[in-house]
């Protein structure tokens, strides 16, 4: 489509009730994402109005069922409903960044989108048409850091023709993934006791969240000092070059005999112990980064790396809980031991680059959490488009995410989708399926040569299950 087809209907402000106010500090995991967008993830539901309850008959009673129920939500969230704020430390000596927890209200946006379906969203075998899919989401071009003076939270609830997207924008310096999936599971199950519970409903089962920030010493303050006058001088915008986008489907059986393979492959090379430790989170994310580094067409010496986002939380000693609200997350990778190209893609096989991943995630301890928290202290720096490796692949999300458990009182979702935000040619982002079973949804984002390439790929498509979404959208119809 030419132009967006989204018309804005009204915006409001919705806040927790009234408390003291406080602040709490980043740690350097939540500062280090200043310059990164915001999260930007959506659900793709059918009409809410098909619903037997009379509080969703329309797009706009929708939006006050998930303004009322997201009110009783920031109860416990309520660093959600705050702001940044850059504290500058007396004589020069840096500067540190708080959210300044005062209740000042997060935002649903109410919108529609004229003659556009669900078919036209998800189409099937075909790119996300991210044109269309990038105007569901609000604060398409924010970076972290403007949540000094944006809200930290925005959702968009965008009425098409047979259905809803429900597009949210997250700051992520203030939370993780973990953090955020919970927070919205934590908001539908409150949406969905609204409509079946005559009294008041109570605001949730889940362990509240645990807002105390992490620092590497138990009883230290964990506000984190930059030697900086002001967080803004790390601060880059980089315009996004042309990408392509493709959501695709590894069946539990594909993923199954994908493991095998590489486990077999290990067997055969006399690696026991790699075959012994091979899971299907390495056999996919190694089959991801043979294919997209053979679509790439890279010169035999090129080396490059596999970098996969890794959750902290269960690997410090003590363990952080899960409910644990913050940032608690690394990019680790493989480059320990450098590969070329040609050795990924013609020399070794497919169980040889799993083992590679397998050796990466095992060697992410305690210890080197704390060595690259002590080494980030020492020399301070943010994410940006420029530490996208260009030979590289990046492998984010995470299929452990309960995505589709987010039923805010009208069923599941037919699908999940993303918006334009911290993408880069080799970027692929892993989804639970919405069957569940252990399937897995792959989002893979190249630069437009590149998703050519890899579409004439065979072992790639070998492990692809067809037309998954295209099947959800028909169930959900009928």
């Amino acid at each position: 489509m030419a132009s967006s087809p989204v018309r804005v209907v009204s915006t409001r402000t919705v806040k927790p009730p009234p408390r003291p106010r406080e602040r709490i500090p980043l740690t350097s995991w939540d500062v280090a994402m200043l310059s990164a967008n915001y999260i930007q993830k959506g659900l793709l539901f059918a009409p809410p109005h098909s619903s037997s309850s009379a509080l969703l008959s329309t797009t706009a009673h929708v939006v006050e069922h998930l303004a009322a129920a997201l009110a009783a939500t920031l109860r416990a969230y309520y660093p959600v409903a705050g702001r940044f704020v850059t504290e500058k430390r007396p004589g020069g000596g840096g500067c540190s960044v708080s959210i300044d927890c005062d209740g000042q209200g997060v935002e649903i946006v109410h919108a529609v989108a004229g003659g556009v379906s669900v078919a036209d969203v998800v189409p099937p075998d075909a790119d996300v048409p991210c044109g269309l899919v990038h105007s569901f989401f609000p604060l398409r071009d924010a970076v972290n850091y403007d949540g000094h003076h944006l809200p930290l939270f925005v959702v968009q609830v965008t009425e098409l023709d047979d259905g809803v997207f429900v597009g949210f924008a997250y700051n992520h310096a203030l939370s993780d993934g973990t953090a955020f999936w919970d927070m919205v599971n934590a908001w539908a199950e409150i949406a969905r006791a609204r409509l079946t519970t005559a009294a008041a409903p109570q605001p949730t089962s889940r362990p509240p969240p645990l807002l105390k920030r992490w620092s590497p010493e138990e009883d230290d303050d964990a506000t984190v000092v930059l030697p900086y006058a002001d967080v803004s001088e790390l601060i880059e915008r980089l315009d996004t070059p042309p990408l392509r986008e493709r959501m695709v489907h590894f069946s539990p059986e594909s993923l199954a005999a994908l493991k095998e393979r590489a486990r077999q492959e290990l067997l055969d090379a006399g690696d026991t112990a790699g075959a012994a430790a091979i899971t299907k989170f390495q056999a996919l994310t190694s089959l991801l980064w043979r294919c997209i580094t053979r679509a790439r067409c890279s010169s035999p010496d090129q080396e490059t790396v596999c970098r996969v986002a890794i959750n902290n939380r269960g690997r410090l000693r003590p363990p952080l809980p899960r409910e644990y609200f913050g940032n608690s997350v690394y990019a680790i990778g493989t480059e320990a031991s450098p590969v070329r190209a040609s050795e990924l893609v013609q020399e070794r096989g497919h169980g040889w680059a799993a083992a590679a991943v397998g050796r990466a995630v095992a060697a992410h301890t305690d210890a080197g959490i704390r060595a690259r928290v002590a080494a980030w202290g020492a020399r301070p720096t943010v994410y940006t488009a420029r530490c996208f490796d260009a030979s590289g692949v990046m492998v984010g999300s995470s299929p452990r995410f309960d995505m589709y458990g987010c039923d805010f009182g009208w069923g599941k979702a037919v699908a999940a989708r993303s918006g334009k935000a911290n993408k880069s040619d080799g970027k692929a982002s892993l989804y639970p399926a919405r069957d569940g079973g252990g399937g897995v949804d792959a989002e893979v984002v190249l630069a437009p040569e590149h998703m050519a390439a890899l579409e004439l790929d065979g072992e790639f498509w070998a492990a692809v299950t067809p037309d998954h979404v295209l099947r959800a959208c028909s169930s959900t119809k009928a």
